[in-house]
């Protein structure tokens, strides 16, 4: 085994890779950019390096500065993680050629696996079924829009490098495929390197079946058994499980044979993950099952498949990398109970699952009822240079019903401030009738998006609990003298106070009394409705009118106060309105920044006509191309930047002509 390994990566895979190797008796090195000096992989890790400032191109995926600080640090050899360099058989190649050892497959199976159209060739000449498609190197964009036409629409572009959904288009109808291309080939190009791209038949009811597979230098080669990842918005999964559900073992064992015949083919060692698209319309049939592609790496959603099989993945990748057997043959592997996993962002659902950035003021997640695998902690600052994961929520359970239970159980008990998350969208997704059924595909988040994403109700005494924390009410007085507590006490009658607040469903009034240490009443319609508040551990308890005591988490941040009720949380601010006005833009309507990032297509020009819903702009931000459209027809008055500029969010990037102004 090593005495000390590099991990050439951050967040929560560093974190997890770290954790392991602390249990076996190896030390870490972790690496961290500028944005990065105080992240909780760093702090985890034996010892620490810079590697440059916040941009990937120039931090996290420079080969030569990782190098360097795995040869300053004494490091044996180099973890890549998930992304960035894992996936790069270049850097594979230079680790080696350092003489340290890269955890993971040799450059060559990374290489043989890298372009999705070389792979898929020679998955055919290894037996392994692939889906219909042009898998081919001529990029003519009329070559490819024929080849489209003879696969028949629907189709989806594909880049052929890399992976995690971008540069990948769903291509419905002839006139809107040269569109999509430019947009796959744009994102190929700037995640890549490689603009690029492959044509395959898109399947109608699709799920996508990934096998974990594992191989060792002594030419030995195992499957850990199947998830299902069809819960995907965009192509980027969401919700993870392991068993597939509906999976016969027959077929089980035949993927899981194909599966072992593709890493033998490219003569893999390490782990990596063999994914599969299935036609589920009449279940999962092993002739219905063929093979996308294969990610040379160790997944995200690895955890589940550890949940079931009982073992620890990243120390089997350790091993294998020292150059030991495989720790288990085929036959000894079991299946045990059932597991899911959550991947919590801190992103916007309703408003297009916009990424969100600023300081976690409250991170609680219920390690005691799940597995929680974090790169954040409490205080942390989710920034726009990164992914904006904030952890994976694991449950596992004696079936897939207790897996599923837990899972929702443990995202209900998660308290979270300070910014916007998808903690609702992933309960509402878990409450779907078709997913406790096991009946999924990779379509349903997007036929059911309105839905999933719709606000959920705001409890009516949300406000009222945010007036008491505004108003500085919530907690018992440090000073114990009678005149030192804010109890509201008054000779003749309560204390009344009015609060204006402004909270998820636009501003409201609160006309509280306060009645004494910890008891209030609300004024409504229907009259006034008591309101107590009591210690409970360390948190609190509610008490609405004769009801029962639930939980009640109130957290004060910047100028907002975030109610956490019944595993719902609300932000509640007081008005501000020279923002309101600051927003507002002046006359006519602005096109403003949704967050940071680098604007890549502008698609206007002043004078220019234009449509409601027709892109103007495009905009990369968080690895990922935002499109922003026209919010009604009118006439382009101003347009505030340019192709290649970075921009902050809230920035006003286009401005079109007051309605009363083209009129006249």
């Amino acid at each position: 085994m090593f005495a000390k390994i590099l991990i050439a990566n951050r967040g929560e895979i560093a974190c997890r890779v770290i954790r392991t190797a602390r249990r076996l008796g190896v030390r870490t090195v972790a690496v961290y950019s500028d944005a990065d000096a105080r992240a909780l992989h760093v702090a985890e890790a034996d010892e620490a390096v810079r590697i440059g400032p916040a941009p990937v191109g120039e931090s996290y995926l420079r080969g030569d500065r990782i190098l360097e600080a795995a040869k300053a640090a004494g490091a044996e050899a180099i973890h890549p993680g998930y992304g960035f360099l894992s996936e790069n058989p270049d850097f594979a190649e230079a680790v080696a050629a350092a003489g340290l050892t890269f955890i993971g497959p040799s450059a060559a199976s990374i290489r043989a696996m890298g372009l999705k159209d070389a792979a898929k060739a020679l998955m055919e000449k290894a037996g392994v079924p692939v889906v219909p498609g042009y898998h081919g190197a001529e990029q003519d964009p009329a070559f490819l829009a024929e080849r489209a036409a003879e696969i028949g629409f629907p189709v989806l572009i594909k880049a052929r490098a890399g992976g995690g959904g971008k540069g990948m288009r769903r291509v419905d109808r002839a006139e809107d495929f040269a569109e999509a291309l430019q947009g796959a080939q744009r994102e190929g190009a700037s995640a890549f390197g490689d603009p690029a791209v492959l044509i395959e038949k898109y399947v109608t009811h699709p799920r996508h079946i990934e096998v974990q597979v594992f191989g060792d230098a002594h030419g030995a080669a195992v499957h850990l058994f199947e998830r299902d990842c069809s819960l995907q918005r965009r192509h980027q999964k969401v919700i993870e499980e392991a068993p597939a559900p509906g999976m016969s073992e027959e077929t089980r064992a035949e993927i899981g044979a194909a599966a072992v015949r593709a890493a033998r083919a490219v003569d893999y060692a390490g782990a990596g993950t063999v994914e599969f698209i299935a036609d589920a319309s009449e279940g999962l049939r092993a002739d219905r099952i063929w093979f996308m592609e294969m990610n040379t790496r160790l997944q995200v959603e690895h955890p589940v498949t550890e949940a079931i099989t009982g073992l620890d993945l990243v120390e089997w990748q350790l091993r294998v990398a020292a150059g030991d057997p495989l720790p288990l043959r085929q036959e000894e592997l079991r299946i045990r109970g059932a597991a899911m996993e959550a991947r919590l962002y801190a992103e916007d659902a309703p408003r297009g699952f916009l990424p969100q950035i600023g300081r976690l003021a409250r991170l609680r997640l219920p390690q005691e009822l799940a597995r929680i695998d974090s790169g954040v902690r409490e205080g942390d600052e989710v920034t726009p240079h990164y992914d904006p994961m904030i952890a994976k929520v694991i449950a596992h359970g004696k079936d897939r019903a207790e897996a599923l239970a837990r899972l929702r159980t443990a995202l209900a008990a998660s308290e979270i401030a300070g910014l916007t998350t998808n903690v609702a969208f992933l309960r509402a997704l878990l409450a779907h009738d078709g997913f406790a059924k096991g009946e999924m595909d990779t379509g349903l988040i997007d036929r059911e998006l309105s839905a999933l994403t719709a606000p959920a109700p705001v409890a009516p005494e949300a406000a009222a609990l945010a007036a008491v924390a505004s108003l500085g009410l919530d907690a018992p007085a440090a000073d114990p003298a009678p005149f030192a507590v804010a109890d509201g006490w008054r000779l003749w009658s309560p204390e009344r106070r009015t609060v204006e607040l402004t909270g998820p469903e636009g501003e409201t009034r609160v006309d509280l009394a306060i009645l004494g240490p910890g008891r209030f009443a609300w004024a409504t319609e229907a009259g006034d409705v008591p309101l107590r508040l009591a210690p409970a551990g360390e948190g609190l308890r509610v008490t609405v009118a004769d009801g029962p005591a639930r939980p009640v988490s109130l957290v004060r941040h910047e100028r907002k106060v975030t109610v956490i009720l019944d595993g719902e949380a609300t932000a509640w601010t007081p008005p501000d309105p020279i923002a309101a006005a600051t927003e507002a833009g002046g006359s006519g309507d602005a096109l403003a920044a949704p967050m940071p990032g680098l604007v890549k297509v502008v698609s206007a020009a002043p004078g220019d006509r234009v449509v409601e819903g027709q892109t103007l702009i495009v905009l990369e931000a968080m690895k990922m191309e935002h499109r922003l459209t026209a919010p009604r027809d009118g006439e382009v008055a101003e347009l505030l930047c340019a192709e290649g500029a970075q921009v902050s969010e809230g920035a006003i990037l286009l401005r079109l002509a007051d309605p009363e102004a083209e009129a006249a």
